[in-house]
């Protein structure tokens, strides 16, 4: 892994874990109605896309060990210019379903140094 993947992925790890915690025990109505709470949540999902956005160019090697990493990017995309078109219901979904999976892939990637 190059020196600088393990800062990208320590910020991917940073902001999952971030929306973990400040999603835990509320609810998609709680999502909805804390503006707050959106923002600070998909502030950390820019910074998740970007961070593999970076990731990708410094080190495609290990940004191919994070599924669906190109969807991330995407997804920041939308949040970040697209979010006019940003359903609440799938942040939600991402949160409840993907945030978890992503956070368990780095924490991986960073236990073992991205070894391939």
């Amino acid at each position: 892994m190059r020196p600088k993947s393990t800062k990208l992925l320590d910020d991917i790890l940073d902001a999952a874990t971030f929306i973990l915690q400040v999603a835990h025990g509320k609810s998609l109505d709680d999502y909805r109605s804390d503006r707050l709470l959106r923002q600070g949540i998909e502030r950390n999902f820019e910074i998740i896309g970007e961070a593999v956005n970076r990731l990708m160019r410094v080190d495609p090697d290990t940004a191919t060990r994070i599924e669906h990493a190109s969807v991330i990017v995407a997804f920041r995309n939308v949040l970040a210019h697209g979010y006019d078109l940003v359903e609440v219901e799938r942040i939600w979904q991402t949160i409840v379903d993907d945030v978890p999976i992503l956070q368990r892939q780095v924490e991986a990637l960073l236990r073992d140094g991205g070894a391939v």
